[in-house]
């Protein structure tokens, strides 16, 4: 395997760690986007956080959002699965009905879950009058094949040398160790409401090791897509500091050829829309600027989480279009929830 498509980091770092890991804050996080192709459904965030404070009990995620505005919301704290899967390797990252599993690092997971989530709306998630007690059953069993190299962010100690206090703080907002994001496609199967159904889809995948002091959070905005001729796409941006300084990392993937790039026309998080918001902007990048034309759906949104506390959190899909084609991506929005307007 080259290191161009691991983005750099050793091959069997995509499996997992094998037992608690001796320093409390280091987390362990495996999570996908997932958008069916039609448009038909999406996954915007289903996710685990392995903390080694809380190891015995990993956090997860689980987010589900149709065409018709339909929201199936889970999360919190479940029983943590042995690590070690059937080819004797750190290969699964498990806790409750929700199992991530690395078949083959850096080009093949799996993520199976069976839950029942709280069925409500993204107007009620706003409003936050989610009721907890009405549920809905669900399944996902789907195989994840990454379309393309790793884009990474290694921040482990020997890379930070030579990095301003404002560089090594962002640094830390990504986390202190290692972050990998693959595009990928997906064949699965959903099973809701008693209907199983099967599909095809793309996503994101992101797997990090890390320690993630979030004491200065100031808010970000994060999206990505594939499309069908195999280019994509992704950013991660955080609001200005004062100096008008901050963190600007994309990337745009044309022709098989991954090019660094500097996204403009932002669109930070200002106010919560269940559906339709424009959400466009542009990355410049060697070959020119990609203009990217990008309106939101899929949303679910997440207020009071805990290690956020005062902010608003946003998660959801967009339809983006890109000369002339389109997809469904992710997006992944925060601010300070006073700061936004309606």
């Amino acid at each position: 395997m080259s290191a161009s498509w691991t983005g750099g980091l050793e091959p069997d770092i995509d499996y997992m760690l094998a037992e608690r890991p001796d320093d409390p804050e280091m987390r362990e996080s495996a999570s996908i986007w997932l958008y069916e192709d039609n448009g038909a459904f999406a996954f915007p965030r289903i996710g685990i956080e392995a903390k080694g404070d809380s190891w015995d009990s990993h956090g997860f995620q689980f987010n589900f959002v149709d065409r018709a505005g339909r929201a199936i919301v889970d999360g919190g704290a479940g029983t943590t699965h042995s690590p070690i899967g059937s080819d004797g390797k750190a290969s699964i990252l498990g806790t409750g009905g929700l199992v991530f599993e690395c078949l083959e690092p850096f080009h093949k997971w799996r993520v199976r879950y069976d839950g029942q989530g709280a069925d409500t709306t993204p107007e009620a998630l706003i409003a936050q009058s989610v009721d907890r007690d009405r549920r809905a059953p669900l399944r996902l069993d789907v195989e994840l094949t990454m379309a393309l190299p790793g884009w990474t962010q290694d921040l482990r100690p020997e890379r930070l040398v030579g990095m301003t206090e404002a560089e090594r703080i962002d640094a830390g907002l990504m986390g202190y160790g290692w972050r990998v994001e693959q595009a990928f496609r997906a064949e699965g199967e959903l099973t809701l409401d008693g209907q199983t159904r099967v599909f095809r889809g793309s996503g994101n995948r992101i797997h990090r090791q890390s320690v993630r002091p979030l004491g200065a959070f100031r808010g970000h905005c994060w999206q990505a897509a594939l499309f069908p001729d195999g280019r994509a796409f992704a950013l991660c941006v955080y609001p200005p500091r004062e100096d008008g300084t901050t963190h600007n990392g994309a990337y745009v993937y044309v022709d098989g050829q991954m090019y660094p790039a500097v996204a403009r026309g932002v669109p930070f998080l200002t106010r919560l829309t269940p559906r339709g918001e424009d959400v466009s902007f542009e990355l410049d990048y060697a070959l020119g600027t990609a203009r990217i034309e990008g309106v939101s759906d899929f949303n679910v949104f997440h207020l009071g989480v805990p290690e956020m506390p005062g902010f608003a959190l946003h998660q959801g899909g967009a339809r983006y279009t890109w000369e002339g084609q389109s997809a469904h991506g992710m997006i992944e929005r925060s601010n300070w929830a006073d700061q936004l307007v309606g």
